[in-house]
């Protein structure tokens, strides 16, 4: 029987939580058993504004990208986006080609299409340079592909690689390279997909319309403190802050020329909020002979910002939701970046706002790829994720998304992060699997809007033979599993087998992983190469371990938990032959998927919808943010019943608590009634809470994860 875990914690964590940030002690005691304390992880779950994502100028060498592109723009070169098959790679090569082609480049995307590998291709690196092709920018790729770089380089063409995935130790060379996950990237957030990077590079292109790209500003303040007068100063270039200084000055006893300012201050613009006031705090410090060039942002502000125009500096930091989640008091510099940054992003969205309509369509890609490469439901993925959802539900739904969902019903529903992963992008990435990763990539960019409804037909038939392949690859998988734990030490599954469609051999190897609970890896033969995927659990990484491989490998590479590699048929006793020695060596962490752990304990009394509205506020649910898991205990049982279409699998079991019925969903469970329980007994469950649409009537309803008879009598 699992065990149910409801996790010890302190009440001065809940305490502390419920006093700052004005949670209730039920969703603070929810943080503090998943280990979200600190303020810049709240913030995540708490503010859904674009507002909170990370520039694209963290990335150091995000300049040279947008300005490599613009040249392509400026000198008419043909540009080629090479992308991946999956959905990452999909919604990746579409936000970049219709931002390009927006711009006017002549640009065309390449897909690994029937067999082709993963990766950037020799055969697509010639192709292109017999079409006079100049810049090859690769999308959820590259970033292993050095012998293909090299290669474009040798004949005269640039490339520019924009990927997410572990870096080898050698990097490609010669490239320009945005991915979060090489040393000194610059980017404070490691775990964004593939789409995310390209959204990235699109929201700096379209940062490069304005005035202020490239420009170099510095923001100063100055407020009389207890000590004297502190005058604080921050240079930013496009948006970023580069630079900070702070200078404390007694007035009437220090010259201007004995302190850092004039060397800082030199060849600046220099912004200030409300210079005459400004203005009155340095002549204090400095005399009335001393003058700073300075231009006041405040009335400008105040045109678009209304709001702010009468609001000095000292109430502007008390309100910013930025400070709010940091570790350290808010000071009137920082609420000065902070206003001015929001200023910024409003004049774009005024002056260009078809730019922001485009990005609210991008962001719908970015979600879809974040929750397809199982990236974690943390930092910035969660702004993504939220906005895209906000978008859909408010019926904003961008082309392609909408005819897909129309086909499998989510239309007129409540959508949440648990549909698109387990709905939408299972289809997606059907077209890929099966060879023909362009489907879902013209589902997207054309805009014809009958050819996108023929695109996502044919995309749910593809699904129909995709979940045929995989029940075939299982079967001919579940033969050679259990021996292969024991030759790989218990610590390794593989299964070889040259029936496995090469597109669904990461389904199986993840099924293998749900099923022994063991990293695992499936390998089939397209020809003389083999080519395997694997997927890794309890803190093992993939890449790591195939890295030990490399030798004997034509390619490999992916994340810590997902991988794929390829290499000659050949080879395959000796693949086999390593596999088994290195298996001895692997070390797992303790398994715990016998363990259920409880997020919160909910009396019966408080078993009310009122628990829906915490579910939003983890909402989207995804990589290392399961959905809640609550337990409530002596819940009397006022009903029962087994359903299913063909046969009676599925158990209903309706609950009742004060004034509230709830039905329970228990699936695959049907057998417990009068076997377990029987109808008045009083039950302690495990559930999930949800949402019941169904006649267009939203209903709140429990999915049962675990149930027992009570054993406690009230």
């Amino acid at each position: 029987m699992a065990k149910w875990n409801k996790k010890q914690i302190s009440k001065n964590d809940v305490e502390r939580l419920v006093s700052k940030y004005k949670l209730d002690p039920l969703t603070a005691s929810i943080f503090v058993r998943r280990g979200i304390t600190e303020g810049k992880q709240l913030l995540y779950y708490m503010e859904k504004d674009m507002r909170f994502q990370h520039s694209p100028f963290s990335f150091a060498a995000m300049e040279d990208v947008v300005d490599r592109i613009l040249q392509a723009q400026e000198e008419k070169e043909k540009v080629l986006i090479f992308g991946d098959r999956d959905v990452d790679g999909v919604t990746a090569t579409t936000v970049l080609y219709d931002c390009l082609s927006s711009l006017g480049i002549d640009v065309t995307y390449r897909l690994p299409s029937g067999d082709d590998g993963y990766g950037l291709s020799m055969a697509a690196v010639d192709d292109f340079a017999k079409d006079y092709g100049s810049l090859i920018i690769t999308v959820d790729c590259g970033i292993s592909n050095n012998a293909e770089i090299a290669h474009a380089g040798s004949l005269g063409m640039d490339v520019i690689v924009l990927d997410h995935h572990n870096p080898p130790s050698e990097l490609p060379s010669p490239a320009v390279i945005l991915d979060p996950k090489i040393e000194d990237s610059g980017y404070p957030f490691h775990d964004i997909s593939g789409c995310a990077v390209v959204f990235k590079t699109v929201s700096a292109i379209r940062f490069s319309k304005s005035p202020w790209y490239k420009q170099e500003v510095c923001l100063l303040n100055a407020q009389k403190i207890q000590e004297g007068i502190s005058i604080d100063c921050v240079k930013l270039r496009n948006l970023v802050p580069v630079s900070r200084m702070t200078e404390l000055v007694v007035p009437g006893g220090t010259d201007i020329m004995h302190t850092k300012l004039p060397s800082y201050l030199q060849g600046q613009q220099i912004l200030a909020w409300d210079v005459p006031h400004v203005e009155s705090l340095l002549a204090q410090a400095f005399g009335n002979g001393t003058q700073f060039n300075m231009l006041d942002i405040r009335p400008e502000v105040a045109k678009i910002i209304p709001r702010m125009g009468n609001l000095p500096l000292s109430k502007i930091k008390d309100m910013s939701k930025i400070a709010k989640y940091g570790d350290h008091p808010s000071t009137e510099i920082g609420g000065f970046y902070n206003i001015y940054v929001t200023y910024v992003q409003e004049c774009q969205k005024i002056q260009f706002p078809e730019d922001a309509k485009q990005e609210d369509a991008d962001l719908q890609l970015v979600a879809l790829a974040a929750l397809a490469d199982i990236m974690p439901m943390r930092d910035e993925n969660r702004i993504f994720v939220n906005r895209a959802l906000s978008l859909i539900n408010a019926k904003k739904i961008r082309p392609g998304l909408l005819e897909i969902m129309s086909k499998v019903n989510l239309l007129g529903k409540r959508v949440t992060s648990i549909d698109l992963s387990w709905v939408i992008v299972s289809h997606l990435n059907a077209a890929g699997r099966l060879g023909h990763p362009e489907l879902a990539a013209e589902l997207f960019i054309t805009k014809d809007s009958a050819h996108r409804e023929q695109v996502a037909q044919t995309i749910l038939d593809l699904n129909i033979q995709r979940k045929q392949l995989s029940a075939d690859a299982w079967e001919y998988g579940a033969i050679q599993a259990s021996a292969s734990l024991e030759k790989h030490h218990n610590n390794l599954c593989v299964v070889i087998d040259e029936r496995i469609n090469r597109g669904v051999s990461g389904i199986l190897a993840g099924r293998l992983v749900s099923a022994y609970n063991v990293p695992s890896m499936a390998v089939t033969f397209v020809d003389d190469t083999a080519i395997g995927s694997m997927r890794s659990c309890r803190g093992f990484s993939a890449t790591a371990f195939l890295d030990q491989m490399g030798d004997m490998f034509l390619n490999h590479g992916g994340h810590n938990a997902a991988a794929g590699f390829s290499f000659e048929r050949a080879r395959l006793e000796e693949f086999k032959t390593r596999l088994v020695e290195l298996s001895e060596k692997i070390t797992l962490e303790e398994s715990s998927s016998d363990t259920f752990d409880i997020d919160a304990e909910i009396p019966p009394a408080f078993l009310t919808p009122h628990l829906l509205e915490i579910e939003d506020l983890f909402e989207p649910f995804g990589e290392e943010n399961e959905q809640l898991l609550f337990m409530a205990k002596n819940v009397p049982s006022v009903d029962a019943i087994v359903m299913g279409k063909s046969e009676k699998r599925h158990l209903k079991v309706i609950v009742s608590v004060g004034k509230y019925k709830w039905p329970c969903l228990f699936w695959g469970e049907g057998d417990r009634l009068h076997r377990d329980f029987e109808v008045g007994d009083d039950l302690d469950i495990l559930f999930h809470v949800e949402r019941n649409i169904f006649n267009g009537m939203e209903t709140p309803q429990i999915v049962l994860i675990d149930m027992k008879k009570s054993a406690a009598v009230k």
